[in-house]
Order: structure tokens, then C-alpha cells, then sequence
């Protein structure tokens, strides 16, 4: 559905809004262990997470990078990722459907897509921190 590096930023902002109340920050090497991700894949995608200010870096010997302050959607990060693609394309990639001018598959996958855009707006990374924070939710095998 995300593409990998989507669900890479995902797990990023998930894990750094976790260590956050607790005052951490974290490096580029502690982030890729923790999500299981290729540190120069991770790279491009902090900076990616900083140019859409999603994300703070910190400079220095107690540096690393933080979440921006105020909450923060879902739809945020898949936007700064991927772009808003994933809500307002259509589902063939023609780029002439609409209600008025329908792909076949247009009125199927309406209600998904809106659905899928719903949560995505609704929930915020706040929302999911807590599971990693009690040890019951993971982001990496």
C-alpha cells in the first residue's frame, strides 16, 4: 500500500515519538537498528522527514533528530513521503477519473480510498507511541 520508504518514515516518527517524552533523542544508527532499516536508506529518509519539518535535527555530542512539536497525522508523513498519491489518485492511474468521468473501477474503490484517507487524517502519531512505550507493539521483527 506505502511504499517502503513510507513505511520506513512511518516506523521513524512512530519510534521517535516514543523515546520523545522521555527527553531522548536519537542518531541515525540507533534509529535504523531500531526499525531494522539500511542506514543510508534511513538517511534520505530523515533528511526527507526535516526539509518537510516533520522532523528536527540536533547538532552535537547529545544531538540526533526529534519530532516537529504539535501533532502530527499520519497523512502528514505519507505526504511527505509519498505524496498524496494514495488518496486522489485513481486506482488504474488514469489521470482523467473522477465521479463525473469514472474508470471502471472508480466507484469500488471510492469508499476505500476515502476510508483509508480518514484514518490517515484522524490518527495521530501520538496515537500509536504507546503500545511501543508498554513493549506490547513492535516496529521491527
Amino acid at each position: 500500500m506505502f511504499s517502503k520508504a513510507c513505511e520506513y518514515a512511518l516506523k521513524i516518527m512512530i519510534y521517535l515519538c516514543s523515546i520523545q517524552d522521555e527527553g531522548k533523542l536519537a542518531g541515525l544508527k540507533e534509529i535504523a537498528k531500531s526499525i531494522d532499516s539500511p542506514e543510508a536508506f534511513t538517511a534520505k529518509i530523515l533528511q526527507q522527514l526535516v526539509r518537510s519539518k516533520l522532523l528536527t535535527s540536533v547538532r552535537g555530542p547529545a544531538g540526533g533528530f526529534k519530532v516537529s512539536e504539535g501533532p502530527i497525522a499520519l497523512i502528514d508523513v505519507v505526504k511527505a513521503i509519498d505524496g498524496e498519491g494514495l488518496v486522489t489518485n485513481c486506482v488504474l492511474g488514469l489521470e482523467e477519473c473522477s465521479g463525473d468521468h469514472p474508470c471502471p473501477a472508480h466507484d469500488k474503490f471510492i469508499a476505500v480510498r476515502d476510508h483509508l484517507k480518514g484514518i490517515l487524517l484522524t490518527t495521530n502519531l501520538s496515537d500509536l507511541k504507546g503500545g511501543i512505550i508498554d513493549g506490547n507493539r513492535f516496529l521491527r521483527l
